[in-house]
């Protein structure tokens, strides 16, 4: 499973979420799930991928280090967290976050191990 995690403020539209992915995905593997906090999931809908919802990312350590990141969800990247917690124990990060030309959503791609 290759996901694709996605941090976005609530501004961000769902032309925001596929530049953020376009620049994500430039050589990685095709991503073959989305992933997001639950309580903003409903945009993904938008990228017609299966979605998984994160209920938290706390305490998920990331490549990325944002402050603002850090103090609204308890990680460093949003996206990379997502991308990380859907897929499964033993994921890894392709791709940290990537971040939309108008700076409204990230993006970052985890691999998870094969079951």
């Amino acid at each position: 499973m290759i996901v694709a995690g996605f941090g976005y403020r609530s501004g961000a539209t769902a032309a925001s979420l596929r530049s953020a992915l376009l620049l994500a995905q430039a050589g990685a593997p095709p991503v073959t799930h989305v992933a997001t906090l639950a309580d903003k999931a409903p945009l993904l809908e938008a990228l017609g991928l299966p979605i998984i919802a994160v209920e938290a990312v706390a305490g998920i350590t990331t490549p990325t280090r944002s402050a603002a990141s850090f103090a609204a969800h308890g990680t460093g990247s949003v996206a990379e967290a997502a991308a990380l917690a859907a897929a499964g124990a033993g994921g890894r990060l392709r791709v940290s976050r990537q971040i939309s030309p108008d700076r409204m959503a990230t993006c970052a791609i985890a691999e998870g191990v094969p079951a």
